[in-house]
């Protein structure tokens, strides 16, 4: 995989935005596979195509491309927040490709994607609306919460500028498709959120005392629900089941190799 990215895409362009835009389509269209099923080449939508960038044409998986020039944060800035919100309650939803590059060196520094899956309302953020003054007065976006998705949804392709070996990018990603059975989007949620402090904890083992450790953090993010530590451990239970963590006995699990 080449991660230098050919400045002859965009020479008829003017501004930066545009030939950035077309560098890094161009880069994904040749050089990127399919994380679900590894077709070696992706189909570029046409540019008038409302929610996806690209397709595979063997697994049909759609895929939105996101670049920028500095380091991902805790927030993606996205669209309209009630287009969001319907595209995540739709079958059409895209998993999200994130594409960091040098704009000196032109080349990729960093690509990794998060798959749809991972993607539900409560990693949306409402922005405020636009002021009376702006152009589309009122206009409500969004943004994408980086920090309410485990970092088992975010399957690197390119890392530390060196390309991640494909056998373990397939790996990765067949991991968390159970996650695509949970067709409601709020158990999905309460399945991220426990994934997420089950990374957090940051021991190879761990105990039901040290997730329950977390306790208010998820009372916080699910405050309609009045019995937490039961959710934590039926959610354990599942996660269980799926074979995403080990269960040892006498309230210990490990996360699945």
């Amino acid at each position: 995989m080449k991660l230098d990215l050919d400045r002859r895409a965009s020479i008829s362009y003017n501004s930066f935005s545009q030939k950035a835009r077309v560098l890094t389509e161009t880069w994904v269209d040749k050089e990127i596979y399919c994380p679900n099923c590894g077709f070696e080449e992706l189909t570029k939508y046409l540019n008038n195509r409302p929610v996806a960038d690209f397709v595979c044409k063997r697994c049909q998986e759609d895929f939105e491309l996101k670049s920028k020039k500095t380091v991902f944060g805790e927030k993606i800035v996205d669209g309209a927040y009630r287009t969001m919100l319907d595209r995540l309650a739709s079958l059409n939803n895209p998993n999200l490709f994130l594409l960091r590059y040098d704009a000196t060196a032109l080349r990729v520094s960093e690509f990794f994607v998060i798959p749809k899956h991972f993607l539900v309302p409560a990693a949306i953020e409402k922005r405020k609306p636009l002021s009376p003054a702006a152009r589309r007065a009122g206009w409500v976006g969004c943004n994408i919460l980086l920090s309410r998705i485990p970092s088992s949804g975010r399957i690197f392709l390119i890392k530390d500028d060196q390309a991640v070996n494909k056998k373990t990018v397939l790996r990765d990603w067949k991991k968390t498709l159970f996650l695509r059975e949970e067709k409601e989007t709020l158990a999905r949620g309460w399945l991220l959120d426990v994934m997420t402090c089950v990374e957090a904890i940051g021991k190879p083992v761990f105990t039901t005392a040290d997730i329950y450790q977390y306790e208010g953090r998820l009372a916080r993010l699910h405050p309609d629900n009045k019995h937490v530590k039961d959710k934590i451990r039926q959610q354990l239970q599942r996660l269980r089941d799926k074979g995403y963590l080990e269960f040892y006995g006498k309230g210990r699990y490990r996360l699945a190799l």
